[in-house]
Formats: structure tokens, C-alpha cells, sequence
């Protein structure tokens, strides 16, 4: 049986078990969805947007259909314990193996206009809501189709007019069962002139170097109303053994601010599509992004901003830590379409290497085809600045020790993009576990 047979039988089994099951507009979006996955199947590297990242040995990868994890197992909690010790504030929705725990969630107060609850519950209860956001079949690459037919739960957050979300709302997806496969969809609605934070974490139940391989195929969809400001924090720090795919979407009215802050630091293999269309006058949005790799780790964010109405203002910032015989790839593309007069667009990507087999493959492209606009892009791979370098070690720093802190620094411009002040400690804390000598970088930054 070939890898898209077995896919195809996982969908037959579950279908009819899945949350909805009784909708006919949701039956119909996974049929559809699943026949383009069969159709297609996992992306090579003859399909231009996966030129540096196939995903065709997936292909010979086994993953087991997690039905019902043991959401209140031990590792689950721990897992969790360990995510909420040092910050407790915000709205928690947990999600074990891509089903929803409530014995583990908390979310919490809201104000009136507020839902931040399971996707499963949602369709229960208005599922003409979910309709307007899920999305189609044929949105994103031939993975995004299979989360299509295979989600069965996730996130649905629904703002109504006005209403703004002091504390954040996080989103914790914890991979439990080895060699499981989970399917999280994420919807987030905010109408006009609504706020909030919304954060994504991706963690391993197991210990750190008792991973398990595991597939994790996401997807978030933003729909931000007139005036809205969303910002998105993604921070991915599953186990050395994990597959994860991400995909996110934001769709902007006139006068939306979208941020996302993309954080990967762990998975075997870490694929991100963000898209974000400005589809209104006076819209802003920043992708931010900051990953470190080791070993033979690779990681793909893939990006593209469309200006699609006058007046846009768009920053793109990715930044790259790579070590041993890892790999980072970043392609990026600014579309201003015609008319979309006064466009200002920015797009950068640096990355440091720290061994010699380290690989960066940097894209950066601007399809402009309009005028009255200003665009910009650049990139930058190179090694630590060994004048920087001495400079640290004649102020009594050992080279191990200065080269870490010039990592750290280096680093740090990205995590500075992040306003909210628990947030970026936390995305701090995140990197430098991945660096030597973490606890002196924290004493010195």
C-alpha cells in the first residue's frame, strides 16, 4: 500500500468521526480536499516552491491516526507544567495529538463579544460562524488540502466589533503519542477594530533526547476586520525527531495590522507558508522571524505578502542561527498588484553560520506592478565579525563564551520586534536553551 493509499484509508475511517461530520459544506470542502491531496501528494522539489525543501520522503514515513490521546497522562501535563512556569497570565487552550483538553485548559475570563474555545465545540454550536472562516480545498500547497480533510479540532477565536484581549491567548499543541500525526486547524476572526494576541506553541510531551517522531500539519487562518490589530507569536520548539508543517493565513480589511512572529527551534524538519494579502486601503503588516538549527536539522520559511490595495505598509525581517550540517532556506515574495499606488515594502533575511557545513539559501523577490512605490529587499549569510569577537575577548571573555553572546546578539534584533514584554522573554529563554552556556548569556544580555 503506498503512503497516499494509506492516507486515503486514514480518511474513510475517520471521516464520518470527525467533528462536523453531519455538515454537508464541510463534508463537501474534504472530500474535494482529499481527493487534491491525492491528486498531488506530498511536494518535491520539481514544484518550485519546495525546490530546497521536498517533502517526498514523506512518502515512506509511517504515522499513526490519533483518534483520542490520553490527554491527562503524565507526560502531557509535565509538558504543559514546564510551558506555564514562569508565566501563567492569558487564556490557555490546550490540544493534545490535535484534540482539545479541557482538563488541561484555561481559559479563563472574557469580556462580552469573546470566544476563544475549541473548533469541535464551535461547529457543534455555530457552525455557520466556522463556515465563513474555515477555508477551501484549494487554499495553500497539497498539505494544507490534507488538513483540510483530516482536521477534526483546533482553535476557533471570534471577536466581535470592538472588543480587545489584554491577555494573550495561547494556543499549546502538545505531540504525545510516537509517531502520531495531528491535523490542528486554527480560526481567528476579528471584526472591526478588535484586538488580540494570539500565541502558538508546538512542544514534545517526551523529555529532551527521548523524542519520538511525530507529524504536526498546521493551520491558521486570520480574517481581521476593519481596523483590527492581530498579532501572532508561532513558537515551535518540538522535539529533534518531529516533522512540523505550518501553514498560516491572514486576510486584511481596510485599516488591519497584522504581526507574526515565526520562532523555530526544534523539529527535524520545520516547514512554515505564511501568507498575509492586504486586501484593504492603509493596511500594515510585519513578518518576523527567528530560527537555529544543529545537527542535520533543516527549516523553510516560505512567505509572501501581497499588497493588494493602495497604501500598504509591509516589514519582513528573518533571521537565521545555523550550526553543524543544518540547513535554513528562506524565500520570500512582495506582490503589489496594479493600482495599489503608495506601496511601502521591506524585506530583509540575514544568517549566521557557525560550522563550515552549515547551508543558508536566501530568496528574496519583489513582483511590483504598479508605480508611486517603495520597495526594498536584501540579504546577508556570513559568519561571527572577528573584530567583534576580539573586542569580547579583550574585555576578559573566554572565545566560547564571546562567541555565544555574539550569537545572542544577533539574535536579539529579531526578538526586539516582539512589544509584548512576557513574550519576548519567553522567546528569549527559548534560544538561549539552544545556545552553550545559556545561563551566563541571560546573567550578560
Amino acid at each position: 500500500m503506498s503512503d497516499i493509499d494509506t492516507w486515503l484509508a486514514t480518511f474513510r475511517t475517520q471521516a464520518a468521526k470527525l467533528s462536523g461530520a453531519g455538515l454537508p459544506w464541510l463534508a463537501a470542502i474534504r472530500q474535494r480536499a482529499i481527493e487534491r491531496f491525492a491528486d498531488e501528494g506530498w511536494p518535491n522539489n520539481r514544484i518550485e516552491g519546495f525546490r530546497h525543501t521536498s517533502l517526498a520522503f514523506l512518502a515512506q514515513q509511517r504515522f499513526v491516526a490519533v483518534e483520542r490521546a490520553d490527554a491527562a497522562s503524565a507526560s502531557a501535563r509535565a509538558a504543559l507544567a514546564r510551558l506555564r512556569r514562569d508565566d501563567q497570565a492569558g487564556h490557555w487552550l490546550v490540544f493534545v495529538d490535535g484534540v482539545h483538553a479541557p482538563a488541561l485548559s484555561a481559559p479563563g475570563a472574557l469580556p462580552a463579544g469573546a470566544r476563544v474555545g475549541a473548533l469541535s465545540a464551535a461547529l457543534a454550536e455555530f457552525p455557520e460562524k466556522v463556515e465563513a472562516a474555515f477555508g477551501g480545498a484549494g487554499s495553500g500547497a497539497s498539505p494544507a488540502a490534507l488538513n483540510a480533510a483530516l482536521a477534526t479540532d483546533g482553535a476557533f477565536v471570534h471577536l466581535a466589533r470592538g472588543v480587545a484581549l489584554e491577555a494573550p491567548i495561547h494556543l499549546v499543541f502538545v505531540a504525545a503519542t510516537a509517531g502520531g500525526a495531528s491535523h490542528p486547524r486554527n480560526l481567528v476572526v476579528a471584526e472591526a477594530g478588535a484586538q488580540a494576541t494570539v500565541v502558538e506553541h508546538y512542544v514534545a510531551a517526551s523529555q529532551p533526547g527521548q523524542e519520538q517522531a511525530s507529524l504536526t500539519n498546521a493551520v491558521t487562518r486570520i480574517d481581521a476586520g476593519p481596523d483590527a490589530r492581530i498579532t501572532h507569536l508561532k513558537l515551535q520548539h518540538e522535539g529533534d525527531q518531529a516533522i512540523h508543517l505550518a501553514t498560516i493565513e491572514a486576510l486584511q480589511a481596510r485599516g488591519a495590522a497584522f504581526d507574526s512572529h515565526s520562532l523555530s527551534f526544534g523539529a527535524r524538519l520545520a516547514r512554515n507558508d505564511i501568507v498575509a494579502r492586504l486586501d484593504g486601503e492603509d493596511c500594515e503588516v510585519l513578518l518576523n522571524g527567528l530560527y537555529h538549527v544543529d545537527g542535520r536539522r533543516h527549516v523553510d520559511h516560505h512567505t509572501r505578502i501581497e499588497h493588494a490595495q493602495p497604501r500598504g505598509t509591509s516589514r519582513e525581517f528573518y533571521r537565521g542561527i545555523l550550526d553543524g550540517a543544518a540547513r535554513g532556506v528562506f524565500a520570500g515574495r512582495i506582490v503589489v498588484a496594479p493600482g495599489a499606488m503608495r506601496t511601502d515594502a521591506e524585506q530583509r533575511t540575514d544568517s549566521l553560520l557557525l560550522s563550515a557545513q552549515a547551508e543558508a539559501d536566501a530568496r528574496p523577490e519583489l513582483e511590483i506592478y504598479a508605480d508611486d512605490v517603495k520597495c526594498a529587499h536584501g540579504a546577508t549569510v556570513g559568519q561571527i565579525d572577528e573584530a567583534s569577537l576580539f573586542y569580547l575577548r579583550s574585555r576578559g571573555l573566554d572565545e566560547a563564551h564571546a562567541r555565544n553572546l555574539l550569537t545572542y546578539a544577533f539574535a536579539t534584533e529579531a526578538l526586539a520586534r516582539i512589544h509584548l514584554a512576557p513574550l519576548r522573554q519567553r522567546a528569549a529563554a527559548a534560544i538561549r536553551a539552544r545556545l552553550p552556556g545559556g545561563a551566563l548569556l541571560e546573567e550578560l544580555s
